[in-house]
């Protein structure tokens, strides 16, 4: 029902900051939650993000908040997130997800439909 393209993603410096963004197609994109996640190499699925339907609550795991800011626009049927002062750790592959119903849920096999990804590189 949902198509989810990421992009944005990169190589970038330690210090330096990208956008993402998570475009969809299909219907009732304002009736999801969205959540990013990474994965890096040998490392489980990672939830860092989250935002509600209408974009009124948002949540961040610890090792993001400050740094990143997650946020919507329901009628260009995206979601952005803003990646600041990146550091090498923060290396993955950064997918989009989708979740039916309005709020955030939590594991990786909560959520309905994914993006392909995008790869981001924070590397001197």
């Amino acid at each position: 029902q949902l198509q989810l393209v990421e992009s944005g993603g990169g190589l970038v410096q330690p210090g330096g900051s990208l956008r993402l963004s998570c475009t969809a197609s299909g219907s009732g994109f304002q009736l999801y939650a969205i959540g990013w996640f990474r994965q890096a190499p040998g490392k489980e699925r990672e939830g860092i993000s989250c935002i509600n339907n209408s974009g009124g609550s948002t949540n961040y795991i610890d090792s993001v908040k400050g740094r990143f800011t997650i946020s919507r626009d329901n009628a260009k049927s995206t979601v952005y997130l803003q990646m600041n002062s990146l550091k090498p750790e923060d290396t993955a592959v950064y997918y989009c997800a989708a979740a039916a119903g309005a709020e955030c849920v939590g594991p990786p096999d909560e959520y309905d439909y994914w993006g392909q990804g995008t790869q981001v590189t924070v590397s001197s």
